[in-house]
């Protein structure tokens, strides 16, 4: 049985010739181009190609596109991107934000480098994830809680990530964000864009230190599956039409458990199990694969 989907592409630079490419590749492999616009208004040029295809044919589709050397192509059932409304669910280090906060509290107590390390093993899937957790915040033990406040100043948003979710808050859609990252950071961001829903590790303080501990069950890629069902359900959005946004295996699951897992500039691990990859520095390219 055929179906529409949308293939959509994206890159620094798509030349006419690339198009070209991706639409001989796309006859090649039994898709049929029923429309196909570009869009300039962002930082990347933007090609959408509604098409008519064997759903089974999707994942060798794209396959055959990064063979052609398309480097980023998302292929994606038009039932999802056209939903009145979804639910956007992301990762926040390294994905909503640019940096790893808990590297950014770990240099604060001299051990950056070390703890950097058990983070990038961590998120290739290397590591039990909680046991990783548990492991670098013990070097945050006896840091003054100030630290938190200086930390949040200096988080960076993704190139793109305010107007991803400007717009796909008013378009109607539900925005959120889960992290296993910590609460005293991610609360005062998400409450600033704002976000519908959030959740982070809680880091314990007793006595105006760090005592190197977390408060309560560690948001791992369990817990991450777990929020996005809740916050489909409590929203009214059926996980057909969400939406989750990773670059690590602690995304795993809930990209898995989404309508449309897309990884961004992902570890390894991930990239083999997301319906599409961006590979470009811009959140925002997010709103145009999912139609956001």
């Amino acid at each position: 049985m055929k179906a529409n989907f949308s293939a959509v592409t994206h890159g620094l630079q798509l030349s006419v010739s690339d198009v070209d490419a991706v639409q001989q590749v796309l006859a090649e492999n039994g898709a049929r181009v029923l429309e196909h616009h570009g869009l300039q208004d962002v930082p990347f040029a933007v090609h959408a190609m509604e098409l008519h295809l064997d759903p089974e044919a999707a994942t060798p589709l794209r396959a055959a596109l990064a063979s052609a050397g398309v480097a980023t192509t998302a292929i994606v059932d038009q039932e999802l991107r056209n939903a009145r409304r979804k639910l956007l669910i992301m990762d926040v280090d390294s994905t909503l934000i640019q940096q790893e906060v808990i590297e950014l509290l770990a240099a604060h107590a001299g051990k950056e480098a070390e703890v950097a390390a058990v983070t990038a093993a961590a998120m290739r899937g290397e590591l039990d994830f909680a046991q990783s957790l548990h492991t670098r915040v013990a070097t945050l033990a006896g840091l003054d809680a100030s630290v938190l406040e200086a930390v949040s100043a200096a988080v960076l948003l993704t190139p793109g990530a305010a107007n991803l979710i400007i717009n796909a808050r008013a378009n109607g859609h539900v925005v959120a964000a889960v992290s296993g990252g910590f609460s005293q950071v991610l609360a005062p961001l998400a409450q600033s864009l704002p976000l519908d829903y959030s959740l982070a590790n809680e880091l314990e303080i007793l006595d105006g230190k760090l005592t190197g501990k977390v408060v309560g069950p560690v948001i791992d890629r369990a817990a991450k599956a777990s929020a996005l069902r809740r916050w489909s359900a409590a929203s009214l959005v059926p996980v057909e039409h969400t939406v989750a946004v990773g670059d690590g295996a602690n995304d795993l699951d809930m990209l898995t458990a989404a309508g449309l897992g897309i990884a961004f500039n992902a570890k390894a691990a991930l990239r083999e199990v997301a319906d599409a990859e961006v590979s470009i520095p811009y959140l925002d390219a997010v709103q145009f694969i999912a139609g956001l």
